[in-house]
């Protein structure tokens, strides 16, 4: 059986088929799996440092996403491109958000900030913020959990994330100090700090930095999570990377979409997936792009 995805990596889409205005178009990545339909095009210059991604909960076509550690502040983005709404994450502590995920949580929705930065490899404990999902009208919106999480076998960077449609969080180190790992966040065990439980390695420490980890996301099914570097996307059968089996991806090369640092993925319950990447440079936009994907 077959999955079709449509991957997006871009901004400014004026739609599902056509192309967007100054955008250059990719016709091919990874042989014949991936289809380019939009590749590089704008996102507002709100988010230069766009370093997590996901979908609304509550409205399908609306992205939340936030800048690389700097300020507790949520952006939400249309398809199009364009600033919907602007909100202030009040009385949470930030150090380096990295990523975020979306999913159900009470009566509505909440979006998992992921404060799990760590360059120096030098924290204690990292954590992940559940925020209910806020109108885009709200200027400000509170945390309804701050969750303290310790790694078993010390500090780790990591900038990727991901939430199950069951529930479950899982972190996945970046690799800049040691090799690629997947660990899960236990449900609240009453203690101050929850440690991590490790699930397996993804890969040894990477001998070149484009190919540290950068962003994690689950399909709205749960079967597939898709992992990104700065030039390679990785789907991964969710059964087997979370249970005993072989941990094989489908392995996608994003080099032709020329991304000037690739940062997020998110799934849309659409069956789209976006990638975004960032940009300090003010003569050049941040980006997000689009592929279609036949995933075996």
């Amino acid at each position: 059986m077959h999955w079709r995805w449509i991957l997006l990596a871009g901004g400014g889409l004026g739609g599902a088929c056509g192309a967007a205005p100054g955008v250059q178009q990719t016709p091919e990545l990874a042989g014949d799996l991936c289809q380019v339909t939009f590749a590089g095009a704008p996102l507002p210059r709100e988010v230069r440092e766009t370093s997590g991604l996901a979908e609304s909960g509550k409205q399908p076509g609306v992205f939340w996403t936030h800048n690389d550690g700097k300020k507790p502040e949520l952006f939400a983005v249309r398809s199009d491109g364009t600033v919907s709404g602007r909100v202030r994450v009040a009385g949470v502590k930030l150090r380096d958000w990295e990523d975020l995920g979306v999913g159900p949580c009470g009566s509505g929705t909440c979006l998992y900030l992921a404060d799990t930065g760590d360059n120096g490899g030098e924290r204690s404990d990292v954590t992940i913020v559940e925020v209910p999902e806020p109108a885009l009208t709200a200027g400000t919106a509170s945390a309804s959990r701050v969750v303290q999480l310790r790694y078993p076998d010390g500090a780790h960077d990591a900038e990727a994330v991901f939430r199950m449609p069951g529930g479950d969080l899982f972190i996945v180190t970046k690799g800049r100090h040691g090799a690629v790992e997947l660990y899960r966040v236990p449900r609240d065990t009453g203690g101050d700090v929850r440690m991590l439980e490790r699930i397996r390695e993804l890969a040894p420490q990477p001998s070149d930095p484009l190919d540290w980890v950068t962003g994690g996301a689950a399909s709205p099914d749960g079967k597939w999570v898709a992992v990104r570097s700065y030039r390679e996307l990785r789907f991964y059968r969710a059964d087997d990377l979370l249970g005993d089996g072989t941990a094989q991806p489908v392995v996608v090369d994003l080099t032709p979409l020329g991304e000037r640092q690739g940062e997020s993925v998110a799934f849309a319950r659409d069956g789209s997936v976006w990638l975004s990447s960032e940009s300090e440079n003010p003569l050049h936009p941040p980006t997000w792009s689009r592929l279609v994907c036949e995933l075996p």
